[in-house]
C-alpha cells in the first residue's frame, strides 16, 4: 500500500466525516452519489494539470473550490460538488492523494446504498467469493485485468463481468466490480477487490481476517478464532473463509499486514496465551 501524508490523512478523515453526513440524510441518493464521485476520480486520474491545479498549496483554498464549482456544477449533483470542493479546501500531501481519497468516498457511498437495504453482509461475501474465484482461475485474472486498454477492450471486460454477476449478485457488487475492471488505476484486481472488503468491514466498525485452512474449519473452530481475535485487535472480526490443500494441515490468518501461520490447534492455542498475557 502506497504511503501517505499527514496532510491527506487529515484531509481525507474530514471528506470522511462530510460523506457520513450526506450519506446520513435519506434524501440523498448513495448510488447517484457514487456514481458522480467516480466520474470525477476518473476526469481527475486523466487530467494530471488539473489535479495538481486543485491539491497545489500555494493556492488558495476558496479559489480551487471556485474552480471546481466553475467544471463540475451542471455535470454533477450539487452535493458532489460541495463535498469536492470542501475536499480541495484541504491541504494534500501529494496530487495523487486527493484522486485515491474520491474512490475511496465513491466506493463507500456505494456500499452505503447496501448498508441502507440490509445487504451489506452479503455484498461484503460476495465481493469475498469473487475474489477466490478470481484468484483460483489465471486465465479469468488475466483477461480481466486488462489495463486502461481500447475502449472496445474496456466493454469486453464489462460484458464479461455481467455476464458472471449479472444476476447472480446484488447490484451494488456488480456495480462495484464493474467500476474496478474499467478503471483499475494501477491496481491489480485482487487487490482491488480486497480493498473494497476492507471498506464494506470498516462500515461496520470491523476488521477482516481472510482465513485459509487445509481443511475447512468446523463451526467450533470458527467462532473460537472469530471470538478469539475479536478479542485480540479489540473490535469485531469478519472471518472470510478460504480452503486450501496446500496449508498442509495448517491454516493462515491475515488481518491487513499481519499475517499468522501453524496448525489450527496451535494458532487457536497461542492466541489464547497472547490473549492472557
Amino acid at each position: 500500500m502506497r504511503a501517505v501524508g499527514s496532510a491527506s490523512r487529515e484531509a481525507l478523515a474530514s471528506a470522511r466525516e462530510r460523506l457520513s453526513v450526506l450519506a446520513g440524510s435519506t434524501s440523498v441518493d448513495t448510488t447517484v452519489l457514487s456514481d458522480e464521485l467516480a466520474s470525477v476520480t476518473a476526469l481527475l486520474d486523466r487530467e494530471v494539470g488539473l489535479r495538481r491545479t486543485l491539491t497545489d498549496p500555494s493556492q488558495p483554498g476558496e479559489a480551487k473550490a471556485g474552480l471546481v464549482g466553475r467544471l463540475l456544477t451542471g455535470q454533477v449533483g450539487g452535493e458532489t460538488v460541495d463535498l469536492i470542493s470542501g475536499m480541495v479546501r484541504s491541504r494534500w500531501s501529494a496530487p495523487r492523494d486527493l484522486v485515491d481519497a474520491l474512490e475511496e468516498l465513491a466506493d463507500t457511498a456505494e456500499l452505503t446504498s447496501a448498508e441502507r437495504d440490509g445487504t451489506l453482509d452479503t455484498v461484503e461475501d460476495e465481493l469475498f467469493r469473487f475474489s477466490r474465484i478470481v484468484a483460483s482461475s489465471p486465465e479469468l485474472r488475466a483477461t480481466l485485468a486488462g489495463g486502461k486498454g481500447s475502449e472496445e477492450n474496456r466493454e469486453a471486460r464489462a460484458l464479461l463481468i455481467r455476464r458472471l454477476l449479472g444476476g447472480r449478485t446484488r447490484p451494488v457488487t456488480e456495480r462495484l466490480v464493474l467500476r474496478l475492471v474499467q478503471h483499475p488505476r494501477g491496481r491489480s484486481l485482487e487487490g482491488g477487490l480486497e480493498s473494497l472488503s476492507r471498506i464494506a468491514a470498516e462500515r461496520r466498525n470491523r476488521s477482516v481476517a481472510v482465513v485459509t485452512s487445509a481443511v475447512p474449519l468446523d463451526e467450533t473452530q470458527r467462532r473460537r478464532l472469530g471470538e478469539a481475535l475479536g478479542r485480540l485487535y479489540g473490535r469485531p472480526v469478519q472471518l472470510n473463509l478460504d480452503v486450501d490443500p496446500r496449508v498442509l494441515g495448517g491454516i493462515s490468518v491475515r488481518i491487513g499486514d499481519e499475517v499468522i501461520q501453524g496448525t489450527i490447534a496451535q494458532r487457536l492455542d497461542e492466541v489464547s496465551r497472547r490473549l492472557g498475557d
